[in-house]
């Protein structure tokens, strides 16, 4: 993974990113996607299934495609500087995004002929709506529970862009298969949190520094429940990354760290990776992301 020499200004865009999980025979296991080579965000990497928030997202009819009033979508997020639309725009693009990337499609009473038909409706061209329309889904956003909001800073980068993403965290659906798209991701794979951060570790996939942070994370749930269940029982944390060098070596820190202007830690793990062998690695040590 290559660090972007020039730094990564502009607005960070709105995004949105599914964390999916399943329970496997040996605890929790996570869905990662490897993004194409070619892309210009995260290129090879791989990372949970999402993207950028698209105007039409914002244009859904809310009253006839989504389970819950907006308000509640809004609540949940505990973002009081947005309004209820945008609140549920996020949402809409979270689904949509994991649908077109995984396969995995977020609708009550959905089925994997469900998942077949509707994505031949999006590759004839039929816009995600009108797909949702015609096959008369309503999204099933009760699944879906925010985890956390990530914004890239102002920063060399290994993306050359900057996202505000809001990730959320689901049980996969029963009865679905998740799959890459062969487009956007070439390759997909169940790990266990830990078993994908020792992978990133040996040199064997390349995960993003909100990748590693949040398996750190995650590796501390028995099962999908757990996950949930701590979700969906706490505010989810803002999280902006804060550059700094050290004897000519990129660190980023995190709330919580002596260097970063928020003092109250924000999730569990280390405060800080630095970015070494074309690597992030925490600062203390492969153990320090568990203790």
């Amino acid at each position: 993974m290559e660090i972007n020499s020039h730094r990564v200004t502009g607005p960070a865009r709105p995004a949105a990113t599914v964390i999916m999980l399943r329970d496997g025979a040996g605890g929790l296991e996570v869905l990662l996607l490897k993004r194409h080579v070619s892309s210009d965000v995260l290129g090879g990497a791989f990372v949970f299934p999402g993207g950028k928030v698209d105007p039409a997202d914002a244009q859904l009819d809310m009253t006839s495609h989504m389970d819950q009033p907006l308000m509640d979508l809004h609540t949940a997020l505990n973002e009081p500087d947005i309004d209820t639309l945008t609140a549920a725009s996020l949402y809409v693009a979270a689904v949509r995004e994991v649908f077109e990337e995984s396969g995995i499609l977020f609708a009550h009473g959905a089925t994997q002929e469900h998942v077949v038909r509707a994505t031949a409706l999006l590759r004839e061209g039929q816009p995600f709506d009108a797909v949702l329309a015609q096959m008369q889904l309503r999204l099933q956003t009760r699944s879906l529970a925010p985890w956390s909001r990530w914004i890239t800073p102002v920063m060399p980068s290994v993306t050359s862009k900057r996202f505000d993403t809001r990730f959320f965290v689901a049980a996969v659906p029963a009865g679905q298969i998740a799959a890459h798209d062969n487009h956007e991701a070439t390759e997909s794979v169940w790990l266990r949190p830990r078993g994908a951060l020792e992978r990133h570790r040996d040199g064997v996939i390349e995960l993003a520094p909100p990748q590693i942070m949040t398996l750190a994370h995650l590796s501390r749930f028995a099962d999908v429940k757990q996950a949930m269940a701590d979700a969906r029982g706490r505010t989810p944390p803002v999280i902006q990354p804060e550059p700094f060098d050290h004897d000519g070596t990129q660190v980023i820190c995190y709330p919580g760290d002596q260097r970063h202007s928020v003092k109250a830690k924000a999730m569990p793990g280390p405060t800080r990776l630095w970015y070494r062998n074309k690597l992030f690695e925490p600062v203390e040590g492969f153990e320090s992301l568990f203790g």
